[in-house]
């Protein structure tokens, strides 16, 4: 059986945010578990912003040094075992720990994946960034989907994520174990400097770009089921369907928006979408009824699906730094966001209530809409060297 580089990539995006997902679907329970209130859990879970951005800051050398397997193969099978640890845990400090630790290996995930795609982009002349993004969403959908149903059956945490973890080694392990790394294209002659990731001047509007797509993406996965549960009081599969929308629409438009955004070019696509994500954080935190909140939640989806696939491919194709080194500064911005969120969004749902914290991402949003009309621009993937395209194996 022959199954393509590009595949096997999208496998690690896949498997990681199944992990992720499940313990976000789970989020209610462990809230419970631990006794503890939005904000303390918020707090808890900072622990995988520290762990990411120091991994990001710092990691970009220690990835080349191993290599995309191996970097691939403890960033994707590492974070399913810790998250199995939590259910175990009894206390928020050791569930702080266990996050910091994923956040290290997520940082490193990040890095890892991102530039591999985008040198097999380079090496190939197609288009994978926005489709590899897209089964980290496929991967969310299926999780949330079936995290509802399970919740609903009563399932224990325990259970759900000692079963995933299972599932993530035995099929990431497979997959891993054929990753054969592209060749890395010489952009820069600063290839081997700047080892160390912090975003500069030029690179900011782009963090910007990210920062307001992962805050709506973490808003959407870290607290729809939360915000369900107590806004409309809905029972658990029905709370759960926020995520579970959120994660389809999300996972359908990346997996369709490359030849899109090949059409319409990137700013054009990007500021299309962020729109829509206006609108849709509007309509959860005013949302009257549960169909409102639903329909909003989906637009959020749509909304932040392609944009930080674009605002990473603009960032790995600068050629003033190495390109792990500008993808690793975005990601400190982008992806720290991402699990902030639940802190930042955690303090204001108590105090100022959980709809607030829908709105809250409303300015950001409108600042990565400024910011996309003039930080991306229309960029094609060309074939290296002006030669055409080279076949890509075909999924067996």
């Amino acid at each position: 059986m022959t199954i393509a580089p590009q595949h096997r990539l999208y496998a690690c995006f896949f498997l990681f945010a199944l992990t992720t997902g499940a313990l976000m679907a789970r989020l209610p329970d462990i809230q419970t578990h631990l006794g503890v209130t939005e904000s303390q859990l918020g707090l808890t879970m900072i622990g995988m912003s520290i762990g990411s951005l120091i991994s990001l800051t710092f990691g970009a050398a220690v990835i080349e040094k191993l290599g995309v397997r191996t970097t691939a193969f403890v960033t994707v099978l590492g974070p399913s075992l810790l998250f199995a640890l939590i259910p175990w845990l009894g206390m928020a400090p050791a569930v702080f720990g266990v996050l910091f630790l994923t956040g290290l290996l997520s940082g490193a995930l990040e890095i890892n994946l991102n530039v591999e795609i985008d040198r097999l982009e380079m090496h190939t002349g197609q288009r994978f960034m926005n489709r590899a993004h897209g089964f980290w969403s496929v991967g969310f959908f299926v999780t949330a989907l079936a995290g509802a149903a399970i919740r609903q059956s009563g399932l224990s945490v325990e259970a759900h994520l000692g079963l995933m973890a299972v599932v993530v080694v035995v099929v990431g392990g497979f997959m891993i174990s054929g990753i054969v790394p592209a060749p890395a294209p010489q952009r820069t002659q600063s290839e081997n400097t700047n080892r160390i990731a912090f975003p500069h001047w030029g690179l900011l509007p782009l963090c910007l770009i990210g920062f307001a797509a992962f805050l709506v993406e973490g808003a959407g996965i870290d607290w729809s089921a939360i915000y369900m549960r107590d806004v409309f009081a809905a029972e658990p599969f029905v709370g759960g369907m926020g995520l579970t929308l959120f994660a389809f629409c999300m996972a359908v438009m990346r997996l369709f928006a490359d030849p899109v955004v090949e059409r319409f070019g990137p700013r054009n696509v990007a500021m299309v979408l962020l729109s829509l994500a206006s609108i849709g954080v509007l309509m959860v935190g005013y949302a009257p009824g549960t169909s409102v909140a639903l329909a909003g939640f989906a637009l959020m989806g749509i909304g932040c699906s392609a944009v930080y696939p674009l605002a990473v491919s603009a960032a790995a194709q600068r050629t003033d730094r190495p390109a792990a080194v500008n993808v690793a500064a975005l990601g400190q911005v982008s992806f720290v966001v991402f699990f902030l969120a639940p802190p930042l969004l955690g303090f204001v749902a108590e105090y100022l209530g959980i709809r607030n914290s829908y709105l809250i991402c409303l300015p950001l949003l409108l600042a990565g809409l400024w910011a996309s009309s003039f930080a991306l621009g229309k960029r094609k993937v060309d074939a290296p060297h002006g030669l055409p395209p080279e076949p890509v194996p075909p999924h067996g």
